[in-house]
């Protein structure tokens, strides 16, 4: 405790912004092949649908690939981050994302934009175990909500995505041009990250100073751990396919332009933030909101499915922006981490695994339901898988509830 007293941490509060930066490049980056699906496919020679329009289930297969980059790298990322240092890890995702953001525009097929996908999923990985972990440690008293300003600035950069777009097409720039400024951007901010001073690992607590016997101990998985890691997929799920499948659906209803969905998913997201700061601040718990939020979602994603108007999916996006894509992945890890304080980086590893296996199977299910189904089905059999995964989401999270107030009690 009196480590925590006497470090003076307002000297990193620049190196917390830098982080926040890095995820809201991140904002970008994770969701801007979904914008440009029709883009991609017709660059990789998709063939063309009856409707004119280019087939861009082999796109939603990259999209998908970023999920393996980060199968591939999470169970490396976490230790790296533990055992060199979170700023090492930061790093090594920057360059990751200026290898993934500066390439894919350029690949000239599937298999190389594939490959520069799973870069992109190496990236998020390496700044997952660097950016969570260093702003609790920045931020020791209100490691929740220094977590979920991680997503915050996620969800500020998929706001103004659209707009960017809007832009580019206006100025008759080519598509490639968000790509590449934000290549440029975050190659800066780890120009800087690289001299920013960084706190001590764990906040400097004495309790985990100890290297020896933290390294002699191992992590304990209970039924409530694995519960909550399991949450980390079903979250990721929720969100991962109605950000890249709301444009079909979208279409399928009517709407006049589907980039409003993609504006009104990012407000809600922000809404959430903000709504979710103060309920932690009052005293509710995150393992509440786990359960809450969810709920929300499965009833929103029934809905949809069946009241199929334009007015629908445009407050369908508001809504599972608020509370599908609202922290919820956050406020898991942050709770994984009060589990597993000895253990951060690993342990973010960890659910985070569980979040790229769902971007992984998911998005390739759903690429498969939208071949399947058309133009016409396709987008409801998506949204009605995307019901089921959210309903067991719900589940998950009850569990975890009950037996953290058993607990508490």
């Amino acid at each position: 405790m009196s480590n925590t007293q006497t470090i003076n941490y307002k000297k990193y509060y620049p190196t917390a912004a830098a982080l926040y930066f890095t995820y809201f490049i991140h904002g970008i980056g994770a969701s801007i092949l979904g914008q440009y699906k029709q883009d991609f496919a017709a660059l990789w020679g998709a063939e063309k649908l009856a409707d004119g329009t280019f087939d861009v289930s082999m796109v939603l297969a990259v999209i998908a690939a970023l999920g393996l980059g980060r199968l591939i790298s999470l169970p490396f990322a976490g230790p790296i981050s533990d055992k060199f240092g979170r700023k090492v890890s930061g790093l090594i995702g920057i360059i990751c994302y200026v290898a993934y953001l500066g390439g894919i525009v350029f690949s000239p097929n599937m298999t190389v934009g594939y490959i520069f996908a799973i870069i992109g999923g190496v990236a998020n990985s390496f700044l997952d175990t660097c950016v969570s972990p260093s702003c609790m440690e920045i931020f020791p008293e209100n490691g929740s909500i220094a977590n979920m300003f991680t997503k915050f600035s996620i969800s500020v950069a998929q706001f103004l995505l659209p707009f960017m777009i809007g832009f580019v097409a206006s100025s008759m720039l080519p598509f490639k041009t968000i790509f590449l400024v934000a290549a440029a951007a975050i190659a800066i901010d780890g120009i800087l990250i690289a001299f920013l001073p960084f706190p001590p690992k764990n906040g400097g607590n004495a309790e985990v100073k100890s290297n020896e016997s933290v390294k002699k101990e191992k992590m304990k998985f209970t039924p409530v751990s694995v519960a909550l890691i399991s949450i980390g997929f079903t979250c990721s799920s929720t969100f991962m396919l109605w950000l890249n499948c709301n444009q079909e659906l979208g279409i399928l209803y009517g709407v006049s332009d589907p980039s409003k969905i993609q504006s009104l998913y990012a407000a809600g997201t922000v809404c959430a933030i903000l709504m979710s700061t103060v309920l932690i601040k009052k005293g509710i718990k995150p393992v509440k909101i786990l359960v809450l939020y969810p709920a929300i979602s499965a009833a929103m994603l029934l809905a949809m499915y069946f009241i199929k108007t334009p007015t629908i999916v445009l407050v369908g996006g508001f809504v599972l922006g608020y509370a599908a894509a609202g922290g919820v992945l956050q406020l898991c890890v942050s709770t994984a981490n009060e589990m597993f304080p000895k253990d951060k980086g690993k342990i973010t590893s960890i659910v985070m695994i569980a979040s790229s296996i769902a971007n992984y199977t998911i998005l390739n299910i759903a690429g498969a339901l939208t071949k399947m189904g058309g133009a016409e089905q396709g987008p409801l059999y998506v949204l009605l898988f995307n019901f089921v995964v959210t309903v067991i989401g719900v589940l998950l999270a009850l569990y975890v509830n009950k037996e953290y107030s058993k607990n508490i009690a």
